[in-house]
């Protein structure tokens, strides 16, 4: 019986090189089905719930498949939400780095100028919120006269979000020569119908949900009136010891009231809806996942489609009053074949959603009593104990590709006539130094970004410190971003 690899799809070694570093050992259930058939260029309507894989499984032949001489975007992928619009363009980035691929995103709440500036250069995938694509669009800052690829992501939520009207507008003003690729957790008629409309015999893959959410996550449900629901939430965090876990409210106001009160008691904690600035929502995303906090009190803004690993435990503070919204909270468990749990509160208001979340994934939830006070004693004692000691930081996914990869600085870039060509001469001109070693060259307005590979960053830059490029003595050193 064949070994499930990578390598059975016959993918380039650059390809190979970085997954293997992104940890990726074998392919998950949707990527198995969806890269064979997405390098063969086939129109494809994927359903599959969150937290399959689904990133890599059309990442993967994208950056396959990108002709990495052309100038123009080639790839455009669409996604409900900025935060995982940032995700997948960071994703397909680790995927492409060491073929050179430069991906970039554009959403809402950014400044246009600067992505326009972005889009101006040579980028092979770009990644956009649809209201943000259009207008981009629009005004003629993206160009898509060679776009092979259009990836629709999440598309039910794109639908829930009232985004399709915008889909639609985009892939009207998109050449019909080109590969659609359609993922969604579940299938409305809408959805279909947008598949019907505009794409081409496409191969369906569906992904059972059962696999991704029953096995893997232990679910309870604990009944609870209102005015005991933080009480019951803080003596289930002392008794569950969570070592990273996400609870979900309904409303921005729940989010930000429970965060003061944890953070009043000393849990460590922070908080993630659509009322923060997009730089404080990103900053948070981005410490939560490098474990700087263990609790992340969100809106459902975080429940589609974040990848943050080793989540142990998800809370349902708040039961959400859309079925769809239970399984793609409890997905940010049980990622990546590991185990986890989801535990719901239920008011008697609420049972009513928890019946109809029961009627949507076809069972119960196994309902457990609250624990005794004298079991939440204890478990305080060592909740607080353990708390003392410091969590060991989690490490930034590609930090493996990041160590064989050194991005230098140079300042000069194109009021200076600084091209990529002169930055590729002066390098290769080093002893023992070839073209294979030089990575993404970034040329901006005034100043220059090389990614220098394999870890040949060190030999280059001492050598270029001794050069000249186009007869200027220029700045060089290793950057700090």
């Amino acid at each position: 019986m064949m070994e499930n690899t990578f390598k059975n799809f016959n993918i380039s070694e650059d390809i190979i090189k970085t997954i293997e570093k992104l940890g990726y050992l074998t392919p998950t259930e949707v990527q198995a089905k969806v890269i064979p058939v997405a390098l063969q260029c086939r129109d494809i309507i994927v359903k599959s719930q969150t937290g399959s894989g689904k990133t890599a499984a059309f990442g993967i032949p994208i950056c396959e498949n990108i002709e990495i001489e052309r100038n123009k975007p080639q790839a455009l992928v669409l996604t409900p939400t900025r935060e995982l619009c940032v995700q997948v363009k960071e994703e397909i980035g680790h995927i492409g780095r060491f073929k050179r691929i430069r991906a970039t995103a554009i959403f809402g709440k950014q400044p246009f100028i600067a992505q326009a500036k972005e889009l101006k250069q040579r980028v092979h995938v770009v990644v956009g919120t649809p209201g943000r694509t259009l207008d981009h669009l629009e005004r003629g800052t993206l160009d898509i006269e060679e776009i092979r690829y259009l990836i629709i992501d999440e598309a039910d939520e794109m639908l829930n979000m009232g985004f399709i009207d915008q889909v639609e507008a985009i892939i009207k003003k998109l050449s019909k020569n080109r590969i659609t690729m359609l993922f969604s957790a579940t299938m409305s008629r809408e959805i279909e119908a947008l598949s019907q409309k505009y794409m081409l015999e496409p191969i369906k893959i569906e992904i059972t949900p059962e696999n991704l959410t029953v096995e893997k996550i232990e679910q309870v449900v604990y009944e609870v009136e209102e005015e005991e629901k933080y009480k019951l939430l803080k003596n289930l965090i002392y008794i569950e010891h969570p070592d990273s876990c996400i609870i979900f409210c309904r409303t921005k106001d729940n989010v930000d009231k429970l965060v003061r009160k944890l953070t009043e008691k000393n849990f460590s904690c922070d908080g993630l809806h659509g009322g923060m600035l997009q730089n404080d929502r990103l900053a948070a995303i981005k410490k939560f996942k490098l474990g700087e906090f263990r609790i992340l009190v969100a809106t459902d803004v975080a429940a589609r489609g974040i990848d943050v690993e080793d989540v142990t435990h998800i809370f349902n503070y708040d039961v959400p009053l859309e079925k769809e919204s239970y399984v793609h909270r409890i997905g940010r468990t049980g990622r990546a074949g590991k185990e986890g749990k989801a535990i719901t509160l239920v008011t008697p208001f609420e049972k009513r959603f928890l019946r109809e979340i029961q009627d949507y994934v076809g069972y119960e939830i196994f309902k457990v009593e609250a624990p005794s006070k004298e079991e939440v004693e204890v478990a305080k004692v060592n909740f607080n104990e353990t708390v003392k000691i410091k969590q060991k930081p989690k490490a930034e996914k590609g930090a493996a590709l990041n160590k064989e990869i050194t991005k230098i600085y140079i300042n000069a870039g194109k009021k200076k006539k600084v091209r990529p060509g002169d930055i590729v001469g002066a390098i290769t001109s080093i002893e023992g130094i070839t073209s294979e070693h030089i990575g993404i060259i970034d040329v901006q307005d005034n100043i220059t970004y090389v990614d220098i590979l394999d870890g040949k960053g060190p030999e280059v830059l001492k050598a270029l410190k001794q050069m000249t490029i186009k007869g200027k003595v220029l700045k060089i050193q290793r950057a700090v971003k």
